[in-house]
């Protein structure tokens, strides 16, 4: 049976994509990172998968697990608005992605799915961006942004080189399975645990975990080598998710607005505080935020027309996401 390899296997969105190659009934090599928290590899658990650590900046290491394997998803990835030393970050993000994709190259790997970001896409003042738009967001990108720009362009530079990549690019993720929490999850857990004194401007586009799992797999079988699909949803205001949050929760969210400027100056507190005294990754960053403000609005159109995209009510993902969170004791 062929092998498909995953990177960044106990992710968020990774773990999300091995269930869903699992019952598609195929043979998954689960890539795992050296060291990895055991809390973390609970996504795995009783999972029917082949597990190798790998550190996916060692090209000796990833020609090794990669050999045999005929398709790949690259999702391996740092996901933080915030580190002490965001060396990691980029040294994962960048220079993972020209690792992994040398030894995909010297694998001959038949297809590779590489997980990007709706962050790689420019943002549409007053509308929707799509997969034309130029990134534009140089003021306002942090690491984690610049990381996921730089590395796509890397990725899309060897599918011109005859690399058969395909390129996805998620918007907010929510729903089951966010063991880190990553940023979009800790928006949830904030609101749950009533901690969000304000509502402030700005909006994302939502999508489900699950919705977004099954795009990558659209993506290896109809997506077109060298082009980029965006997996979002719903463009949903601040205020809007809130109410829906406070709807599917019974929890008591904030809907007192904020003034762009007042969620900045505190936003860029955290940091400070966090960059000089905690050293632990604050609430929102001065930039993340920022950014939300713009309104990171994006169109589904071009997976829908070409994947197939499947995507489910916002108020479902949500539901979704809460149960879990309570379930695990996370909030």
């Amino acid at each position: 049976m062929a092998v498909v390899a995953v990177t960044g296997a106990t992710g968020f969105i990774g773990s999300a994509v091995v269930r869903q190659l699992l019952a598609q009934g195929r043979s998954v090599r689960a890539l795992i990172e050296p060291g990895l928290e055991n809390k973390k590899v609970r996504n795995l658990d009783g999972l029917d998968v082949e597990r190798v650590t790998v550190d996916v900046t060692n090209l000796e290491q990833m020609r090794r697990a990669l050999k045999g394997c005929e398709t790949l998803f690259h999702l391996a990835a740092v996901y933080k608005t915030w580190m002490p030393n965001p060396e990691v970050l980029y040294r994962v993000n960048l220079e993972g992605t020209v690792v992994t994709l040398l030894a995909a190259k010297h694998a001959k790997v038949k297809r590779v799915v590489y997980t990007s970001s709706i962050a790689a896409v420019g943002l549409k003042a007053g509308g929707e961006a799509d997969e034309t738009n130029p990134f534009n967001t140089f003021d306002v990108a942090d690491p984690y942004i610049l990381s996921k720009w730089q590395s796509e362009r890397i990725a899309l530079r060897f599918a011109e080189d005859g690399l058969p990549l395909v390129v996805v690019n998620p918007a907010f993720p929510f729903g089951p399975g966010d063991v880190a929490p990553t940023p979009t999850g800790r928006i949830l857990i904030g609101l749950l645990r009533e901690i969000v004194p304000a509502v402030g401007p700005g909006g994302i586009c939502a999508i489900d975990v699950d919705d977004v799992a099954a795009g990558h797999l659209l993506a290896e079988t109809k997506g077109r080598v060298g082009e980029r699909y965006i997996l979002g949803n719903e463009n949903v205001t601040f205020k809007e998710l809130f109410e829906v949050v406070g709807r599917v929760s019974g929890c008591k969210v904030p809907k007192v607005p904020a003034p762009a400027w007042v969620g900045s100056s505190i936003a860029l507190g955290m940091e400070l505080w966090a960059d000089h005294v905690s050293h632990k990754e604050p609430p929102a960053t001065y930039r993340s935020l920022r950014y939300a403000q713009r309104n990171a609005f994006f169109s589904n159109a071009k997976a829908k027309a070409d994947l197939g995209l499947p995507t489910r009510p916002l108020e479902e993902t949500v539901r979704r996401a809460v149960d879990w969170f309570r379930a695990e004791g996370m909030v």
